[in-house]
């Protein structure tokens, strides 16, 4: 069991103020894998005022610096990467075939990302005679999600860093091992006492003190869209400068003509990884309607295949959620689509065959669904994928549109339709034809997916403020 038993503030592992602890569950057997503070809000002000009295020499800290000390915390991610992969998958309950490079490496790489990028952004210019300076934003609270602890973690420590922030983060009480193992590499990285602080603890305690704390002048949060709003309502109060990344529920078209066996695939595929616990994944599956039947056919195929298990098992693809709160809810969003009329092409409530232990969930195929269901409208945050039928093209682009959220959006066809589907789509992040895609572009959603924007110089430039000097 891993037991972190105190936090880390000012740059010393610190007594929490209350011997509160928090369990860590593993998601494949129930078991307490972990234990971390549950710190309030007296290690909030603690944490805010160490991060507040290191704030101004760590802005004059020259940027080869800084960035140096990027450098120094990838290349310590990489040397634990095994043992934070593994951290996770009992935690989250991702599948080590893919835990070790899309939950751990992809920080190591962020940082790396965000140390090339800095140099580019133009601290000072002059425009018609007047002088514009970006500096940085000052004190940043960082309150993170369980579904990609480190990464989310990262990007957002790692641009705060190199543009001269200093950070508090509050990791999701759910999955906090890596937070605080990415503390010790940071020990061992040599920054500056209360540059970077770790406050554990719930959202209602360590998060809201954090969020209305009047020394802390930004908050980024990634999470779902109802705290997501509780955030931005407590903020108000100091009148703070708030990024919010939340929820999504993107769709998939695949346009007359296209392939629909590898745009079905790669809609499976982005459904169901980290069994569905991503905001960008592709759960709405927008299929011309003659198609409806071949695409399910194929989805169903696809779903029945793939290995549900262990998820520290090498071989399987498909892992538990991440606690049974969120098992439930998902069983729930299952049962409305029936009780709604959607068709259930496979899967279902009940848990996978011997899988009775662990928050497991059936890979589960919905088709006839209608945006009037549920399970068309909301986030499930499962492994749960609803094939929807169009009638055209303008149906399409009306179906994707007709949602509270606009994060990401997926075409497959023609290269020329397909981009200019693209376009008439009201989201922030596009993917056609099953493009790489690149990390640092901006990535950031519409309506109420979110506000600001992460990756790439745009996430960099969130961490500036910017005056102008009339000379």
């Amino acid at each position: 069991m891993q037991e972190f038993p105190r936090l880390y503030v000012g740059g010393e592992w610190v007594d929490p103020s209350s011997s509160e602890r928090i369990d860590i569950v593993n998601a494949a057997t129930e078991q307490v894998m972990g234990q971390v503070p549950a710190g309030g809000a007296a290690d909030v002000d603690r944490a805010v005022a160490a991060a507040r009295a290191a704030c101004a020499d760590w802005a004059a800290t020259p940027l080869t610096e800084r960035l140096a000390a990027l450098g120094r915390i990838g290349e310590g991610i990489m040397a634990r990467n095994d043992e934070l992969a593994q951290a996770v998958v009992g935690e989250v309950g991702t599948p080590s075939m893919i835990a070790p490079m899309l939950q751990t490496g992809l920080a190591a790489v962020v940082f790396g990302d965000n140390a090339t990028l800095a140099p580019t952004i133009e601290m000072e210019a002059t425009v018609g005679g007047t002088l514009t300076v970006k500096e940085p934003i000052g004190v940043v609270a960082a309150i993170t999600p369980w579904n990609f602890p480190l990464v989310q973690i990262a990007v957002k420590v790692a641009p705060a860093l190199a543009m001269g922030c200093t950070v508090i983060v509050k990791p999701s009480e759910y999955a906090p091992l890596t937070a605080f193992m990415l503390a010790e590499i940071i020990d061992e990285a040599g920054l500056p006492p209360g540059v970077f602080n770790l406050v554990s603890g719930d959202g209602a305690t360590a998060g809201e003190s954090l969020v209305a704390h009047r020394d802390v002048d930004m908050v980024s949060f990634t999470g779902s869209t109802a705290t997501g709003r509780r955030i931005s309502s407590v903020a108000a109060s100091t009148v703070k400068k708030v990024t919010l990344e939340l929820g999504g529920k993107s769709p998939l078209i695949v346009l007359e003509g296209a392939p629909l066996a590898d745009a079905v695939a790669a809609a499976v595929q982005g459904c169901y990884i980290n069994c569905g616990q991503m905001c960008t994944a592709s759960t709405r599956l927008l299929v011309p309607e003659a198609q409806l039947g071949e695409a399910a056919a194929t989805a169903a195929a696809i779903a029945e295949s793939l290995a549900v298990g262990d998820p520290a098992a090498p071989e399987t693809v498909i892992g538990p959620l991440v606690n049974a709160r969120q098992r439930d809810r998902v069983r729930d969003y299952i049962r409305s689509g029936i009780e709604e009329g959607a068709t259930l092409v496979t899967g279902g409530v009940e848990p996978p065959d011997g899988l009775d232990t662990g928050y497991f969930v059936r890979p589960t195929v919905f088709s006839d669904v209608t945006m009037e269901m549920r399970i068309a409208r909301e986030e499930i945050f499962g492994p749960v994928l609803a094939i929807i039928g169009y009638s055209d093209t303008d149906d399409a682009v009306r179906i994707a549109n007709d949602s509270d959220y606009g994060l990401a959006a997926m075409v497959f066809g023609e290269p020329d339709e397909a981009m200019a589907v693209a376009r008439r789509l009201r989201a922030g992040w596009l993917v056609i034809n099953g493009a790489d895609q690149s990390f640092t572009a901006p990535y950031g959603g519409y309506k109420q997916s979110g506000l600001g924007k992460e990756l790439g110089v745009a996430g960099l430039e969130e961490y500036l403020e910017q005056k102008a000097i009339h000379v």
